[in-house]
């Protein structure tokens, strides 16, 4: 059975081949850890092996991972869905949100910022393939979204964010990271960062140009049951 480190190996040499495919220096791409579901362990076990950012979707699940992991140096990323009554907690414990959709959201982010704490990083997050059941602002209402959350004082706009519709069709999954790329440079905003590729597509993510993907399965292994 393949270990959190020998995982780690695998996806570093998917990255690089794909980054090296794509005309890209592998640098530019950075692995994000996605740990739900799966215990403080599993993550202190992948901080061994070099991980030191981690992707949470449970806000719960994530501060008590936060606290039996204080003694880590772990840059934490939110990147499920956010409800009002959270985001004094997300915006208290954490270093980047990758999941925000409307700007009710990110003014609250911003004002619950800690003044002591670096401004709060942000990708909005954009549902790119349509579907009712996604988060993510429609592509059409995002250049005022970004405008406004880029005015915010507790926060830095660094890029978008998606999930789009599953398929192992390679040029569909191109398509839409295309699409999210695609936005960004519309916005004009001098934006870094593009999060978007998982287990499954994280090679056509990173041809359209991604600079995080999210990883869990690849390199925590099939996911265990979790909240709703």
């Amino acid at each position: 059975m393949s270990t959190i480190a020998d995982n780690i190996l695998a996806l570093a040499a998917r990255i690089d081949a794909a980054a090296s495919a794509a005309g890209r220096d592998p640098s530019t791409v950075r692995l994000l850890a996605v740990s739900k579901t799966k215990p403080a362990s599993a993550v202190r076990e992948a901080y061994a092996a070099g991980v030191r950012d981690v992707g949470e979707n449970y806000l719960q699940e994530a501060l008590a991972k936060q606290e039996e992991l204080s003694d880590l140096a772990l840059i934490w990323h939110f990147i499920g869905p956010i409800q009002s009554n959270k985001t004094r907690a997300i915006a208290e414990h954490f270093d980047w949100v990758h999941s925000v959709d409307r700007l009710k959201i990110a003014q609250r982010l911003s004002e619950q910022r800690p003044a002591g704490l670096a401004p709060l990083n942000i990708c909005l997050q954009v549902n790119v393939s349509g579907e009712a059941s996604k988060s993510g602002c429609a592509p059409d209402d995002l250049p005022a979204l970004a405008r406004s959350v880029a005015a915010l004082p507790g926060l830095r706009l660094r890029g978008l964010m998606a999930i789009p519709e599953p398929t192992d069709d390679r040029a569909t999954q191109e398509a839409a990271f295309a699409i999210l790329r695609e936005l960004q440079e519309r916005l004009g905003l001098g934006l870094d960062t593009l999060s978007m590729g998982m287990s499954h597509d994280l090679e056509a993510a990173i041809a359209q140009g991604a600079t995080w993907v999210r990883i869990g399965t690849a390199l925590f292994g099939a996911r265990d049951y979790g909240p709703a």
